[in-house]
């Protein structure tokens, strides 16, 4: 879905890669309202079919922090998936600590929460502590109607931040003993009930929560990790209903469920079905009083290197013009030549250094519709073997098929005497 407000800072892809920001950020017009940076889905440590992406992911902690500056943020909302792994590595973490500290010393205040991807036991480690820095780390379930308070000249502004609410982990705590549905949806409810609470001895408060789910009219991407439970994970957006603003995270694509509830969505693509997704932060304006309209512009994020899937026959892409623009793209590259060409991701990536993916779909080829065991009935592992051959490289020679045969009878002789 498009979003309100959209800019976009120059963003090159290599050479000079610095963010580039200056006139690229929508001005506080409104100096009465409160500014949120919303981000999410960071997964620092990731790779991408084995290529380091931690350079990409400093690029982005930098424009991050510029932002943060230049548009003049109050708070910096992320929702979860700060790493992609429960155990992350060395570097993921040494960078994690350089973001966190850099924002602090914007003066900005930050909020996180972990995401399905983190441990929140680790991630959490000495968030009391570092709360006095500004830096508000929240990952105990127990702790969803403990807002967050940010002051403000019209009144404190409530951030409830819920950690990933793994249904299995958190019934006891937000569920009790009720035996109705333990899904997504119904530990969502249980912990908006309690923020709903928490708001009403407030009076006119307004509030944002943060959350990492699968929320119904979201367009997930293929480098999502599965959250269903009992194969149900879609959320209704209504759990959200009576807050000013939902800073979601989980997909990777930025969109907006409707207009108080959107995904931010990840600022690097991590597969290839985000090659058309458009990578940004979020910069949210709060008016002075609840209810009011909530202002969303976003700003895009730096291109590290884009992402493209091309095919067609492997001459064509080695020689044919039209395919020059993407040579410095990460690609997903699918052949159609009538038999699978001899060292083909050599040669493409003679041309296509980096290739990542390379598939193989000759035009013409009649589908076959017949199971794997029937089309092995009556053929002997010799023909097998010697069928596989062919189907990707071309059929085995004399010598080949000599060689096949001594290695099947040697496999054989080897089962024997064990």
């Amino acid at each position: 879905m498009d979003l309100a407000g959209q800019v976009s800072p120059v963003t090159p892809v290599g050479g000079d890669t610095r963010p580039r920001l200056e006139g690229s950020v929508p001005p506080r017009t409104y100096r009465d309202d409160m500014r949120l940076l919303h981000t999410s889905d960071w997964h620092l440590g990731r790779s991408f079919h084995r290529e380091d992406l931690l350079g990409a992911q400093a690029q982005f902690i930098d424009f991050l922090v510029e932002t943060v500056v230049v548009a003049q943020v109050d708070v910096v909302v992320v929702s979860g998936d700060i790493y992609d792994r429960a155990l992350p590595s060395v570097d993921a973490v040494s960078l994690c600590n350089e973001a966190l500290r850099r924002l602090a010393d914007t003066g900005a205040r930050t909020v996180l929460i972990s995401g399905n991807h983190d441990s929140a036991r680790r991630l959490g480690f000495g968030a009391d502590l570092i709360d006095a820095a500004g830096i508000h780390l929240r990952t105990d379930p127990a702790r969803v109607a403990r807002p967050v308070l940010l002051d403000d000249p019209d009144g404190p502004v409530a951030v409830y931040a819920f950690p990933y609410l793994e249904p299995d982990a958190v019934r006891a705590e937000l569920l009790g003993d009720d035996d109705g549905d333990r899904g997504h949806t119904a530990v969502l409810r249980a912990a908006m009930g309690r923020v709903h609470d928490d708001l009403a001895g407030r009076g006119a408060t307004r509030s944002v929560v943060l959350a990492h789910a699968f929320v119904a009219g979201g367009e997930a991407s293929d480098s999502e990790r599965d959250i269903s439970v009992g194969g149900v994970s879609v959320v209704p957006a209504s759990v959200f209903d009576g807050v000013d603003y939902t800073a979601l995270g989980h997909l990777h694509g930025a969109q907006a469920i409707n207009e108080r509830v959107r995904y931010s969505g990840s600022p690097i693509a991590y597969s290839f079905g985000e090659e058309h997704q458009h990578k940004a932060v979020l910069l949210v304006d709060l008016p002075p009083t609840t209810g009011g309209a909530v202002r969303v512009a976003s700003v895009a994020a730096p291109v590290h290197r884009p992402l493209t899937r091309i095919r067609g026959a492997i001459d064509d892409l080695l020689t044919g013009g039209r395919w020059a623009d993407v040579a410095g793209h990460y690609l997903q590259i699918t052949l159609t030549d009538p038999q699978r060409p001899r060292e083909a991701m050599s040669r493409l990536r003679s041309r296509f250094p980096h290739t990542l993916v390379l598939g193989f779909e000759p035009e013409g080829a009649e589908r076959d519709d017949a199971s794997y065991v029937a089309r092995l009935r009556g053929r002997s592992d010799l023909e097998v073997a010697t069928d596989f051959v062919a189907h990707v490289r071309g059929d085995a020679d004399v010598a080949e098929r000599a060689l096949l045969g001594r290695a099947l009878e040697s496999t054989r002789a080897s089962e024997r005497a064990g």
